[in-house]
């Protein structure tokens, strides 16, 4: 066990004070088939109580190689640095292990695409979808913007977006999660995440940046206003019948959820919703807005939604004209998922 300890990092991360080191035996309780709340490429997650707090434990079903696992410490110390609402906190880990074990707060409600989709659907109304909109971009424009090293996620979906008892999303399965539990099924050439979700220039260059972020979650508000999945109804795309009803002028109330229309202000704030997906879904990614000005955005509404104000139509994002593309920035490979900014 001290040979795996050594080799994941344990001398440099026992000495990080906030990232709790957890021995084999305080997990093996818990690793059992009745404990699992979640399943995927990464491996099981399983519900846990540690310190008198119910704890999330992921464990990673594949093996790595020696080059990830030498990244593994320096991406607990990054993660360990996210304190932030809309961000899943890491707690701690395992390391006497082959692969390590990651320990995270439990978030109560599962995934918003459980929510949406899944076995756990419930209603939610337009106002909760707003909430869940712009408080998941605040995350997400954290981890690009607020950090002194970039955060960068490489897998936005419903799926990687939690809700807690109150309908707070946190930002989930990014940076280690990813480092240690690459999901073989869903990359070619070191291009990861989910084809339904994944931005086009980055399947086709394999170059992660903040931009594909954006695109990712350009769909992510669609689901939310259609209650649709990225591929729905004999394998039609979401993104396509957006665009297609933006470029033709078309009536896009047709795609939203009818479920949460009762007034012609809904209408209104359903399209305004639109438009900024619309923003983020550009193929060239200069056109696209940056997760900070997504965030502005989305809360804007939110502010006119509860003062009962005009919502305002144009959506104006300023580094549309900026003078270098964020596609060009220097990209580290999908595995770290971040970009060192000077």
């Amino acid at each position: 066990m001290k040979e795996y300890f050594d080799k994941n990092g344990g001398p440099i991360l026992k000495e990080v004070s906030n990232i709790k080191i957890f021995k084999k035996e305080q997990l093996k309780p818990f690793l059992k088939s009745d404990n699992i709340v979640g399943k995927g490429g990464f491996g099981e997650v399983y519900k846990g109580l540690l310190d008198g707090k119910q704890v999330a434990i992921k464990k990673p079903a594949v093996d790595v190689d020696a080059a990830q696992k030498g990244q593994f410490a320096n991406e607990v110390i990054i993660q360990s640095r996210i304190i932030h609402k809309n961000i899943v906190r890491l707690i701690g880990c395992c390391l006497e292990v082959d692969v390590p074990i990651l320990v995270y707060e439990f978030i109560s409600k599962g995934s918003l695409d459980d929510i949406l989709h899944g076995h756990k659907k419930e209603p939610l109304n337009l106002d909760q979808r707003l909430y869940i909109a712009a408080e998941s971009a605040e995350g997400l424009a954290y981890m690009h913007s607020k950090l002194t090293t970039t955060i960068l996620h490489g897998d936005v979906k419903p799926a990687n977006i939690l809700l807690d008892d109150e309908f707070v999303p946190k930002i989930s399965d990014f940076g280690i999660s990813r480092l240690i539990a690459i999901d073989k099924a869903q990359h070619t050439n070191y291009v990861i995440g989910d084809r339904s979700y994944m931005d086009p220039v980055y399947h086709q260059t394999g170059l992660l940046t903040k931009k594909n972020d954006v695109y990712s979650f350009g769909v992510v508000i669609l689901e939310l206003i259609s209650r649709k999945r990225a591929t729905y109804a004999d394998h039609n795309s979401l993104v396509m019948s957006f665009l297609d009803a933006h470029k033709t002028q078309s009536k896009t109330t047709e795609l939203f959820d009818k479920e949460i229309i009762t007034t012609a202000r809904d209408i209104e704030l359903l399209e305004c919703l639109a438009g900024i997906a619309v923003e983020c879904l550009q193929y060239d990614v200069d056109q696209r807005p940056g997760m900070t000005d997504v965030a502005e955005r989305l809360l804007m509404l939110k502010k006119s939604r509860d003062n009962k104000e005009v919502f305002v139509r144009a959506v104006t994002f300023p580094q549309h004209k900026q003078k270098q593309s964020e596609a060009s920035i220097p990209s580290v490979t999908p595995i770290g998922r971040r970009i060192d900014v000077p």
